[in-house]
């Protein structure tokens, strides 16, 4: 899989996809992460890619002509156009759902907005799909850009060891997570869960399993209603 992240500050992007898991899965060839910076595509001089917004106002507006060029110049590279994301507050919020089937895309592009936002026009005109992280305000969509490439990367096979590293993970099956436990077995007087220490698979998972229903129940009631429940499930979570 191939992403491209326009942005206005690619050395930030590309320093923390560097790192860990995504560093280490790029450097393998399990997937190609590109940060291209916007500015390299703009007509002025002095590599302004911004403008005072028409009708007044406070700050800065990104101007389309950058943005459209760079997105461009990405689709004449590749032969195609990548599937485009615009992370905007405005946007339907990132979930699980949407970042299992962004993997299953052989491209996508994200752009990320800065200042004031960017020209309407480009928006018209590129009809990118508008995703949020979340209801509040950065300074800019490259952290929200790095979210998504992230969350997206993990799904690709080879990027994780197994499959099971995410298939249990919160929000991948609708439920949250149950707790987990490390060495020591006793820390300031809490004791790891005699369950976990048993080694008695069976009994292991069933624990496991309730106790996501009940972390579920308790700080995320919604998420109920769109999880794949087993009887067994229903009929446990009717005896909390």
């Amino acid at each position: 899989m191939r992403i491209d992240i326009l942005t206005l500050f690619p050395d930030m992007c590309n320093s923390v996809l560097s790192e860990s898991i995504i560093g280490r899965a790029r450097k393998a060839g399990k997937v190609e992460i590109n940060c291209i910076d916007i500015r390299d595509f703009t007509n002025d001089k002095h590599r302004r890619v911004d403008d005072k917004p028409y009708g007044g106002g406070m700050g800065m507006v990104m101007q389309a002509q950058p943005i459209y060029d760079c997105y461009n110049s990405l689709c004449n590279e590749i032969g195609a156009n990548p599937h485009l994301l615009y992370m905007t507050p405005q946007g339907k919020t990132l979930t699980q759902q949407r970042v299992k089937e962004l993997a299953g895309l052989d491209n996508i592009a994200i752009l990320c907005g800065h200042y004031e936002g960017i020209d309407e026009r480009v928006i018209e005109e590129l009809q990118p799909e508008e995703i949020s992280v979340g209801d509040y305000v950065l300074t800019g969509g490259e952290l929200p850009a790095l979210i998504v490439a992230d969350s997206v990367s993990r799904m690709l096979d080879g990027v994780l060891a197994d499959s099971e590293c995410f298939e249990e993970e919160s929000h991948y099956n609708s439920l949250l997570e149950y707790p987990q436990y490390t060495h020591p077995a006793q820390w300031k007087g809490r004791d790891v869960p005699q369950v976990l220490l048993s080694g008695h698979h069976a009994n292991v998972e069933k624990w496991r399993r309730e106790q996501s229903l009940i972390r579920t129940k308790e700080r995320r009631p919604d998420m109920l209603e769109k999880a794949e429940l087993t009887e067994s499930d229903k009929k446990f979570l009717t005896s909390l």
